[in-house]
């Protein structure tokens, strides 16, 4: 019965920091990186959209490298 209940537990412990790890990159990815010298406060760098884009890539390249 010990193992059954650790088991859900498990399961239910890795959705919750997942759920957590993919909403602080979507946070993260958010922030914008404006030089404030720039004209029209242009952004430095790429767009949000592909700069979360990249951040989930690299979440689950790292989780696949993890279940190893």
């Amino acid at each position: 019965m010990n193992q059954i209940i650790n088991m859900i537990m498990r399961q239910v412990i890795r959705r919750f920091i997942n759920t957590g790890i993919d909403k602080g990159f979507d946070l993260f990815s958010k922030k914008k990186n404006v030089d404030p010298n720039a004209p029209q406060g242009k952004q430095l760098g790429t767009d949000a959209k592909s700069n979360a884009k990249t951040a989930k890539q690299s979440m689950r390249m790292i989780r696949r490298i993890g279940r190893f």
